[in-house]
């Protein structure tokens, strides 16, 4: 059992003594890799998903049949920069925040309900 232990002691003192004399850059090597993962798995497609819900939300027109993040059904009366105007009813008009769509009536939604 005793020989285990200074074993072990002795791993962990040359362990420490490589690692001391070897290069920064080698050093560095894990902290770039899991930069590089975080990147590709969690900021990219982040990234893609906020422009295709950009382009949705500025390809809005008059007309067009919408569901909002609150689960509002209407259809587009008027657009302003970032307000429109919806037609839930007859002759009942909501003033609400463009940002507030989440997708067309019928379709899966463009905005994930997480994220609105």
């Amino acid at each position: 059992m005793m020989s285990m232990e200074v074993l072990g002691s002795g791993f962990l003192v040359a362990l420490s003594a490589s690692a001391q004399g070897a290069n920064p850059l080698i050093q560095m090597l894990p902290f770039a890799l899991v930069l590089a993962i975080f990147y590709f798995v969690i900021m990219l497609p982040m990234k893609q998903r906020q422009k295709k819900v950009q382009q949705f939300l500025q390809a809005l027109k008059v007309g067009d049949r919408v569901i909002t993040s609150g689960g509002i059904h209407g259809l587009i009366t008027k657009i302003n920069d970032d307000t429109l105007q919806l037609q839930v009813a007859q002759n009942v008009r909501l003033e609400i925040s463009r940002s507030a769509i989440v997708g067309y009536q019928g379709q899966p939604p463009v905005v994930d309900a997480q994220s609105a």
